[in-house]
């Protein structure tokens, strides 16, 4: 997802998803529409990537070596901040975390700065819902593009609008870490994702501010573009080995960039899966082994995985068009629910 999505749409606040009949959608879909330009994200997002390029002019000319590996640690900070946070943790309840570690997670997720978490995890959740149709927030139908970034470029699309408004998000509203996050998000974000990574370097190792200033800008966009590949190029190319009928495809790639979110057809199958990945699969999937050390610590609990045995089935059964948000989606079959693996169960909920 990503910072200042236009017209956000409003969250119901009740345990149970709305029951609201909708004419269904059936991906792919991007029927005829009209694209009404936000003018303030054209010239935000061209600025930061304008900087962000001069950014990386300076990381080969003039940036110390310290400034360089300081915006690859924060790069990795802030890209486990979506992946094990808004996405695995908030998005998708594939496992459960205990207040320090929602704390860590948040000050990441601040740290990569696509919008509050709990704007994150409504539209995520929406995109599994309707993936690829007119009610997808970056509907991959309509090419590279607009899946990548230019949904954050133009008004939402009157589907995002109507179907976001009964996604269930109690959770998140009820959760006081992202409540905190949601309250504080203009001065939260002004320090951890602008200040505290520019001013560090100027001030322990005598950076100048314009380099510093612009390596961060380098870093910030970097994180952008690798969460915007998943919806772009990870619903675009790759092999489809769980279902052949969606888009999501298995894009080693995108796993790079984005430390094992790019195993996508597995994922929109099983997006409960707290590996994102099938069994194995985790050679380029960093995600899952900081979940597991934070697991082996206690921090992480109920860690939810598949068996090989339903992912074999479904992949026997390939096509049945189910698409869940997550764990304790109303449309999850008592079959998936069943299958599931639990692991680091917590005695007290």
């Amino acid at each position: 997802m990503c910072p200042k999505s236009p017209e956000q749409a409003p969250v119901v606040e009740e345990r149970e998803e709305k029951t609201v009949e909708f004419e269904k959608l059936v991906a792919p879909l991007a029927g005829p529409r009209k694209f009404n330009i936000v003018y303030f994200n054209l010239l935000t997002f061209g600025y930061w990537h304008l900087a962000g390029a001069y950014g990386l002019y300076l990381c080969f000319t003039s940036a110390k070596f310290a400034t360089v590996l300081f915006a690859i640690l924060t790069y990795t900070a802030a890209e486990i901040g979506i992946t094990a946070g808004a996405h695995r943790l908030w998005s998708h309840k594939a496992y459960k975390a205990k207040l320090p570690l929602q704390i860590i997670l948040m000050t990441f997720n601040t740290l990569a700065f696509q919008n509050s978490a709990i704007e994150w995890v409504r539209d995520h959740r929406l995109h599994h819902k309707y993936s690829d149709t007119d009610a997808d927030p970056h509907n991959a139908t309509r090419g590279f593009f607009y899946s990548h970034v230019g949904w954050l470029l133009v008004r939402k699309h009157s589907e995002v609008k109507k179907r976001g408004k009964t996604i269930d998000m109690s959770d998140m509203y009820s959760n006081p870490v992202l409540a905190f996050q949601k309250r504080y998000i203009v001065p939260w974000v002004i320090l951890v994702t602008f200040l505290l990574p520019t001013i560090i370097p100027v001030y322990l190792w005598n950076e100048s501010l314009w380099t510093s200033w612009h390596v961060t800008m380098l870093r910030y966009v970097a994180n952008l573009n690798a969460t915007f590949l998943v919806n772009s190029a990870a619903h675009l190319w790759g092999y489809k080995p769980y279902d052949k009928n969606i888009m999501p495809a298995q894009n080693i790639s995108v796993s790079l960039a984005t430390f094992g979110e790019g195993f996508h057809n597995y994922h929109h199958v099983f997006p409960w899966d707290y590996k994102a990945a099938e069994l194995g699969n985790n050679r380029y999937n960093l995600t899952t082994k900081f979940i597991d050390f934070f697991a082996w610590i206690g921090w992480a609990y109920d860690l939810k995985s598949v068996s090989e045995e339903l992912v074999v089935n479904r992949m026997r059964r390939t096509g049945d068009g189910s698409n869940l948000w997550g764990w304790g989606d109303k449309d999850m079959t008592e079959e998936d629910r069943n299958g599931a693996l639990l692991t680091t169960k917590s005695v007290v909920e």
